[in-house]
């Protein structure tokens, strides 16, 4: 479903080039999105439409809005809580953020859940302020979410947490290979509201 729904999207943006002169989708999306979602999605397009090429901008999600808002972007897909003034939007998945550490962590062995007092009195390897991944962690701990690394990509977070540098929080798109090699470890959480939706944003007033 969301390839379908993402592929609904990309065609919009595609009819809506006829309009110009080129025929070159210009697309920003936030990382996670870029990471471990578009390239299923930029597949869908090509099969329908393989004459639109496509040139993609990877940044957090504040980063989106604001290609989207200068006109550097034609489409956007977001991760973030709350949408910008100046864009229209629609939800085109879901996801849901999880607790991940390395094996040797502590908390790789505990029986019982995270609460969240407990999660946000620990630093925490973390996406920087802007992206998708942070607002909703700051969102669910109000604001008390502490750094023990700031990082600005997926990649990066995973890389640290696979290290054993700390525990993070991270999408669970993005360490399903890492969780069943057990090269890291989901850890339970409770009382946390750690869900999100995918967006896909453009310009108001555009199609």
């Amino acid at each position: 479903r969301r390839i379908v729904e993402a592929a609904e999207a990309f065609d919009a943006g595609a009819q809506a080039l006829r309009v110009r002169r080129d025929s070159r989708l210009r697309v920003a999306a936030s990382m996670t999105i870029a990471e471990y979602l578009l390239p299923g999605w930029l597949l869908a397009l090509r099969a329908g439409r393989p004459d639109t090429a496509v040139s993609l901008h990877a940044g957090n999600s504040a980063t989106v809005a604001e290609r989207l808002l200068s006109d550097e972007a034609d489409l956007g897909f977001v991760e973030g809580l709350t949408v910008p003034s100046g864009l229209d939007s629609v939800v085109i998945a879901h996801d849901h953020l999880i607790v991940v550490t390395a094996p040797g962590h502590v908390w790789a062995r505990r029986r019982r859940a995270l609460e969240a007092t407990e999660l946000a009195a620990t630093p925490l390897i973390l996406r920087e302020k802007g992206s998708g991944t942070r607002q909703v962690l700051d969102a669910a701990l109000g604001g008390l979410a502490r750094p023990l690394i700031e990082l600005s990509s997926t990649t990066a977070v995973k890389a640290a947490a696979v290290s054993g540098a700390g525990p993070a929080v991270l999408s669970e798109l993005a360490v399903g290979e890492e969780l069943a090699m057990r090269r890291l470890v989901r850890v339970p959480v409770e009382g946390v509201a750690l869900a999100r939706d995918l967006r896909a944003v453009w310009p108001t007033g555009h199609r």
